[in-house]
């Protein structure tokens, strides 16, 4: 199943979820509105954007953003790092085989892309992200310091959601095997979790970003995957060895 923006205008996944074990982890609807009009309350006054507003994505949002926007940039956020720091119960994984997701944490510094939003829209588009990115109220919804381009690009503020630490599903910094041993076998309602990380790879590698821990995530999965494949052909070739070769057919026989 993939989501859509008809999904999240119609909020159909939650309204599916409710009627499941999951729904005692989804943030209550008064809970999710209240978050976004704090949100919306302070976003910052920029009259060089004339009422638009700029919004991070770190993760799922660089190769699949689904708001409307008018300009799509480099960026990089201060003070926070991207890792797997969300185990996923839902989206890339489920309860008993939990995936990882991406978050913000704090320190360090983060490069993505900064979405520009309309200012007449800005509300109907926080909506849409807020049924995206708020269902279990794993992230705080954040107006962020971030430079556009290079290192003396003036700062300017764009929305991001960061971690939040104290949610049951916080990961905190796992070891690299821990990550990749998720990211090999948990699949969810999204689809595959290793699936998450290449495809955020590629949205980064496509807009001229490096991230060196995504590509070495990668590269230790894709080495599981090829120790797995020796091992299952060894195996093969193990239970092969105790079967008889076949006789030479007689020059009197047919076959």
């Amino acid at each position: 199943m993939g989501i859509t923006r008809q999904d999240l205008e119609s909020d159909r996944l939650r309204t599916a979820l409710c009627s499941t074990p999951v729904a005692s982890s989804l943030l209550p609807e008064a809970a999710l509105e209240q978050s976004l009009s704090e949100a919306l309350a302070g976003r910052p006054e920029d009259p060089a954007l004339g009422g638009d507003v700029w919004v991070f994505g770190y993760g799922s949002l660089i190769w699949n953003p689904m708001v409307v926007h008018t300009e799509r940039l480099r960026a990089t956020v201060h003070g926070y790092h991207r890792g797997f720091y969300l185990y996923s119960r839902i989206n890339r994984g489920t309860w008993d085989n939990p995936g990882l997701v991406l978050g913000l944490d704090r320190g360090g510094c983060c490069h993505g892309l900064v979405f520009r939003i309309p200012s007449h829209v800005v509300e109907q588009e926080f909506r849409v992200l807020w049924r995206r990115e708020m269902m279990t109220g794993a992230y705080h919804p954040r107006w962020l310091r971030i430079r556009i381009g290079d290192a003396c690009a003036p700062e300017q503020r764009a929305l991001a959601f960061v971690m939040n630490r104290s949610h049951e599903a916080y990961a905190g910094r796992l070891p690299d095997t821990s990550v990749v041993e998720r990211l090999r076998h948990a699949a969810g309602l999204y689809g595959p979790a290793r699936e998450y990380l290449q495809q955020t790879l590629l949205g980064l590698a496509t807009n001229g970003v490096d991230d060196p821990y995504l590509g070495r995530l990668w590269r230790q999965l894709q080495a599981g995957d090829t120790a797995d494949a020796g091992r299952a052909a060894n195996a093969t070739d193990d239970a092969l060895d105790g079967v008889p070769a076949p006789l030479p057919a007689s020059p009197h026989e047919t076959v």
